[in-house]
């Protein structure tokens, strides 16, 4: 492997506002924001718009189309076959 190619490597905080959740993991993305996490130390944050706890999908408050209804116009359109 070269050496010198690859980003930096650190521990960083990505925060949803939206839904007040906020997780620390590993990223190359880095912030000139910082915030104290809860073992004290300091890290970069970039706040995100959408995560686990504010997406549609993964908080059950997904809406589902009515397809039964486009089914039944399109047979009533061209028919049965």
């Amino acid at each position: 492997m070269r050496k010198d190619i690859h980003p930096p490597y650190a521990p960083v905080v990505f925060r949803d506002k939206a839904a007040g959740f906020a997780f620390l993991t590993r990223s190359t993305a880095t912030s000139a924001k910082t915030v104290e996490w809860e073992d004290g130390r300091t890290y970069p944050v970039i706040d995100v718009e959408v995560s686990s706890a504010s997406h549609p999908f993964y908080t059950g408050t997904a809406r589902v189309l009515d397809t039964a209804g486009r089914v039944e116009r399109f047979e009533r359109r061209f028919g049965k076959r």
